[in-house]
């Protein structure tokens, strides 16, 4: 959830009839977009003044956009936003043709690379041939205040969601989107340009069917290259980096890599470098072991799991090209596969995770029951309003209908998971208590004298630390069997406890509750990064240490 860009439009075309009657459905398949989201530090105060930056992009679009990006186009709600901009639901006053257009505003360009990558991001998006894969730009064009890239709209929402919302993909559907994914790819690398940026959320479905074209929406951090030439800047999100990208030299190869990633995730519902830190993903990166015991990994076909293992080939030389990839004989063969579930997965994955989150929805309870009146006020209202009928909890429907009111755009099923990543007694709703705890959790921990009462509250014996007894006893309260509980907690501990010494710190604790558990929240909140914090070297013995700058 964190900061996550809404999905274009679930609702778009009911939007669309309502506000522009005279519009026509062009059966045009395209582009929700999302914005920048970056985490390289800014220098320079102010943003880049629009009179001392007028012109960013060549051709800009007619001079009659002096009067703004309105004169031309009829800019509608919002679809979702980023660090730099926002993408909004439009429509082309002329040929009353419905569209998308990310405007990224010069007040948030703050430095030259941000500049730098606006330019860039239009000139890729301009240089790449028309494919049915990547989202089309109509125009790009920049008035005093932003720079307005308009494109085809998407209406069938991020390939995230539905991958959220399965678990994961029968392979036969899983083959389909690696087709459309690896085909992007082989387009970029043929015209010179490497992705850099390639996850389950820049992609999405042309609208709501089952077998709807997928397109690539994102360009936001591609760049030219030319053959031989190497990169050494870390940008990217981590779960989806290669290992040649934390040691700062790659090439586009890097791209078949997180195609890969993204190809594990559809076969199995988790990605596979998973750890709480961007350290601890790092760090698994690097080791490079994947998991294919666990469910459903079992009943996936050989051919699936031997294109994953040459994909996610640590070395850039012996890894498949896109051509290559998409000549290989799962791809080849894959109308042919089985079109079953690979069972359900997605049950035990959300228990997985919820594992995890049970300690620390455990804490927030603590921290919830004990903070004082004036602390909770807010949350007290909200959740009056929300409960609309006054039965003093808060169902599915009163909960989604609420967080719309107040500007949180979650997906159904994200409502979904947060119920059921709450609701300790399974009624599918959520009591006062539940509901602090939810809102807690989605404002981000960030008090430490919060954190210190729930933490004493655990340490029974006040030693500074939560020994796996005090741990045990907490999940038992919260309704985990006596034998569950053992299993949990240890769970609990391989996660949390990161020096290894069998207990928890404070600050390992601290951590745990400051993270986002789930790496699909996490995913999102790494939706544009360059990560300059994150930088390998090699050590005298030969081994890969990793450390901040």
């Amino acid at each position: 959830m964190g900061n996550c860009c809404r999905s274009p439009a679930a609702v778009a075309r009911e939007d669309v009839k309502s506000h522009f009657p005279a519009a026509h459905h062009h059966q045009a398949a395209g582009a929700g977009a999302k914005n920048h989201h970056h985490h390289h530090h800014h220098n320079g105060a102010g943003g880049v003044h629009p009179k001392r930056l007028t012109v960013l992009i060549d051709g800009a679009c007619d001079a009659a956009l002096a009067g703004g990006i309105e004169e031309k186009y009829l800019l509608d709600r919002e679809l979702g936003r980023g660090e730099f901009g926002v993408t909004y639901l439009c429509m082309d006053r002329d040929t009353k043709e419905v569209l998308a257009c990310k405007s990224i505003s010069k007040r948030k360009l703050r430095t030259a690379i941000d500049v730098e990558d606006v330019r860039r991001e239009v000139a890729i998006m301009r240089h790449l041939p028309k494919s049915p894969s990547i989202v089309s730009l109509k125009e790009a064009c920049e008035d005093e205040n932003a720079v307005h890239l308009v494109m085809e709209l998407c209406e069938g929402g991020e390939l995230f969601d539905r991958i959220v919302a399965r678990g994961h993909y029968t392979e036969r559907a899983a083959a389909a989107v690696t087709r459309t994914i690896v085909e992007v790819v082989q387009l970029c690398h043929r015209h010179g340009v490497i992705h850099r940026d390639l996850k389950p959320e820049n992609f999405l479905f042309a609208n709501k069917k089952e077998n709807s074209p997928l397109k690539a929406i994102d360009f936001g951090l591609s760049i030219f290259f030319k053959p031989g030439e190497k990169f050494s800047e870390i940008v990217g999100s981590p779960y989806y980096m290669a290992p040649e990208v934390l040691k700062r030299n790659y090439g586009p190869e890097i791209d078949i890599w997180s195609a890969g990633v993204i190809l594990y995730i559809l076969l199995c519902g988790v990605p596979p470098f998973w750890a709480e830190t961007e350290q601890g993903v790092a760090q698994a990166i690097l080791r490079g072991i994947i998991d294919f015991k666990r469910e459903p990994w079992p009943s996936v076909s050989e051919n699936a799991k031997n294109l994953v293992r040459q994909m996610l080939e640590p070395d850039p030389k012996l890894r498949l090209t896109a051509k290559q990839v998409l000549e290989h004989p799962w791809l080849q063969n894959a109308k042919k596969a089985p079109n079953v579930p690979l069972g359900d997965v997605v049950k035990s994955r959300l228990k997985q995770f919820s594992r995890m989150n049970r300690f620390k929805r455990r804490a927030l309870r603590v921290i919830a029951d004990h903070l004082s009146i004036e602390e909770v006020e807010d949350i007290k209202d909200m959740f009056k309003m929300m409960d609309t009928d006054n039965d003093g909890s808060v169902s599915y429907e009163e909960l989604k209908n609420g967080l719309a009111k107040f500007g949180s755009h979650l997906v159904e099923s994200e409502v979904q998971m947060l119920i059921e990543a709450v609701d300790t007694n399974g009624k599918g709703k959520l009591d006062y208590g539940e509901f602090v705890a939810v809102s807690l959790h989605l404002q981000r921990m960030a008090n430490d004298e919060h954190l210190h009462r729930a933490f004493s509250y655990f340490d029974k014996d006040g030693n500074g630390y939560i020994e796996p007894e005090e741990l045990r006893e907490a999940l038992v309260e919260d309704g985990t069997g006596a034998t569950d509980s053992m299993d949990v907690a240890n769970d609990i501990l391989q996660e949390v406890d990161t020096d290894k010494d069998g207990r928890i710190s404070y600050d390992e604790f601290v951590a745990m509750m400051k993270t986002g558990t789930d790496w699909r929240k996490a995913s999102r909140h790494y939706s544009r990064g360059r990560f300059n914090s994150l930088s390998v070297r090699l050590m005298k013995d030969g081994s890969l240490s990793l450390g901040g700058e």
